[in-house]
């Protein structure tokens, strides 16, 4: 048999748990929310990396949803709540393929009935508006992690890609750890400054997770992962899901985006600009300068490395599909999950360690988090602290 044939038989036992898809901001972006006119049952390649089909073909069992919203907008709380109410409506859309999930349990039972366990996850604390209660009202609508910080600094955490701010967590965002592990939240250290990932870890009482972050010993970009909190998630028990954004995997397109950028900057524009001038500067550049392309291997590199350094019981795929702009060849939309674990079959990687990277890892730190939150809501009231009164 074939690698890919191996692959395939083996992500029909044990399918992809994925930690993190952008489908609902881009429907969002794309089309206002109109589920009829980005229909997921439908061929969306045009528009999207992600359909129901896709996901099949890519032997995808559970994929949590981002309820993203931008740290800039001025009102992030009722926009997590439309891009929630996405998800609830994709999932009431589409009740043959997918199954809401919240628990450990959920993904079980939905492997069992050949459906997609949908979960949710918040890309960012802003989303919280500083207050637990909204933190304790997004896990009652059914959100199971939050990530600490996107792409800007919170008024009580760092991002890696902000300039230093409080220091990693402020006493806020301790008792924001603190909370999320008493309701069974998820902590994900993704997009955190390495200052907030081992605040967080000296802080919490639960398993992390990286939802789609990489390794910086491989490629030194600041949304990846250091050794030295690699190094202790034995200890923990967490889980990080390597991602397959090429600017985060192949120091070659790190080194290709930061010329880009200054480039862009030169010439009078930001960096993220995407009006018609800016876009004329950027392809100039470009044609001069081809983009750099990531593989199946770049990803596979990063896993056998976090494999070394973490251990097999702490992987896991996060592949940001529809969060960004270019994917490696070999993984370019959701069907491609099957490359990537023929990929490690080629490397040796035995059944047993690709049943923990594609499921067991995954569903075993969802319960662990929850068994915490069951123990310490027997000792511990809901906290009402505020911002205010702990970081004055």
């Amino acid at each position: 048999m074939g690698s890919i044939e191996a692959a395939r038989e083996l992500l029909r036992e044990f399918p992809v748990v994925d930690g993190h898809n952008d489908l609902p901001w881009a429907l969002r972006e794309q089309v206002r929310y109109d589920l009829d006119a980005r229909d997921i049952a439908a061929d969306q390649s045009a528009h999207l990396h992600t359909d129901l089909g896709r996901l099949r073909a890519g032997g995808v069992g559970a994929q949590y949803w981002s309820v993203y919203v931008r740290s800039d907008l001025p009102d992030p709380v009722p926009a997590t709540l439309e891009q929630i109410d996405c998800v609830r409506r994709l999932i009431a859309r589409h009740p043959a393929e997918l199954r809401a999930a919240t628990t450990a349990a959920d993904l079980e039972a939905a492997r069992r009935e050949g459906r997609i366990a949908s979960l949710m996850g918040a890309e960012g604390g802003h989303s919280i508006a500083n207050s637990l209660g909204t933190l304790r009202g997004l896990y009652a609508l059914g959100v199971r992690y939050m990530t600490l910080t996107h792409n800007d600094n919170i008024d009580w955490a760092d991002s890696a890609t902000d300039e230093p701010g409080v220091g990693g967590l402020s006493a806020f965002g301790r008792a924001v750890v603190r909370e999320m592990n008493r309701e069974g939240m998820l902590v994900d250290l993704s997009h955190v400054a390495a200052t907030t990932m081992r605040d967080a870890l000296d802080t919490t009482s639960a398993p992390v997770i990286f939802s789609h972050s990489s390794s910086r010993a491989v490629c030194d970009h600041p949304r990846n992962i250091p050794d030295d909190v690699l190094e202790r998630l034995p200890a923990n028990g967490g889980v990080a899901m390597v991602t397959f954004v090429p600017k985060f995997v192949l120091q070659a397109a790190v080194d290709w985006t930061a010329a880009a950028d200054e480039n862009m900057r030169a010439h009078g524009f930001h960096h993220l600009e995407t009006t018609a001038e800016a876009m004329k500067v950027h392809r100039a550049f470009e044609e001069r300068n081809p983009r750099p392309v990531a593989t199946v291997a770049t990803v596979v590199d990063h896993l056998d490395h976090m494999r070394e350094v973490a251990g097999i019981d702490h992987l896991g795929i996060g592949g940001d599909y529809d969060g960004t702009a270019f994917t490696p060849d070999g993984l370019n939309d959701v069907s491609g999950y099957p490359n990537l674990i023929a990929e490690l079959m080629d490397r040796g990687w035995s059944n047993t360690d690709l049943a923990k990277l594609t499921w067991q890892n995954s569903v075993r730190v969802l319960g662990a988090a929850e068994d915490v939150a069951r123990e310490l809501q027997t000792t511990r009231a809901a906290s009402h602290a505020t911002i205010e009164a702990l970081d004055g």
